[in-house]
């Protein structure tokens, strides 16, 4: 049996967050939830000390371990699930959770899995190439009225769902799925082997291999069948090489 979610498996991943004190903010409302790690990818300001301010000495633990890194690729590398926050819709997008249907199925992916749950900069949100990198994403319903939430209310209400869903005992057994480095390293490949084989257009392969990466998300492949697709690839271009014309 284990006893509810795994939050230091759990890691809040701020993309390029404009103010300082915004990143204190979500500190001390992940703090708030039991969540203790956060990673700020390319923050316009690091001010420590506004970011202490707002954190309050209740979460300077919390401030003291923020990891500040360049790029969001380097951010999310090792993580195996990634879960995208979007206030966005529509046909570009793929379909979006509410944060109480996520945080159920979060539960028991947290035993044995990194999981990143990634905000965008204040102002715009998440980018389409941004988000490719999620697993799924998730909205927050709103007032048609005022729908724009402030960074840290929106880290607020995604940790909160999650202390939640994680209170009551289940039983789990999660294999390890695979990192976004893992997964990156196999699109990588069969972007190359299905360009090459003319399965999609070499002018724009991004645009072309976007539905297979939806796809793909769905499924929650582990670090195993990565793999096992990655073997199908080589067989594939061996054999392209090698046949006889």
């Amino acid at each position: 049996m284990a006893a509810g979610v795994n939050k230091r498996n759990i890691t809040i991943v701020l993309n390029k967050p404009k103010y300082p004190g915004n990143i204190g903010s979500v500190a001390r409302c992940a703090a708030n939830m039991g969540i203790r790690k956060i990673i700020v990818v390319n923050g316009q300001n690091h001010d420590l000390e506004k970011i202490r301010q707002m954190a309050t000495h209740l979460a300077a633990g919390t401030v003291e371990k923020i990891r500040f890194v360049d790029s969001l690729e380097e951010a999310l590398s090792g993580f195996h699930y990634i879960v995208g926050t979007t206030s966005r819709l529509g046909s570009a997008r793929r379909a979006t959770l509410y944060p109480r249907e996520i945080a159920v199925e979060l539960v028991d992916l947290s035993q044995h899995n990194g999981i990143a749950l990634l905000f965008g900069p204040e102002d715009f949100g998440l980018t389409n190439e941004e988000l490719k990198f999620c697993h799924c994403l998730v909205t927050i319903p709103t007032s048609e009225d005022l729908k724009s939430i402030n960074l840290s209310h929106a880290v607020m209400i995604l940790c909160y769902e999650i202390f939640l869903a994680g209170q009551e005992e289940k039983k789990i057994f999660t294999p390890r799925l695979a990192t976004s480095r893992e997964l990156e390293g196999m699109y990588g490949q069969l972007t190359d082997v299905l360009t090459r084989i003319g399965f999609i257009n070499p002018e724009n392969p991004d645009y072309w291999m976007m539905n297979i990466r939806r796809f793909l998300s769905r499924v929650k492949l582990y670090s195993k069948e990565v793999q096992i697709l990655r073997g199908v690839c080589r067989q594939i271009d061996w054999y392209g090489r090698n046949k006889k014309t």
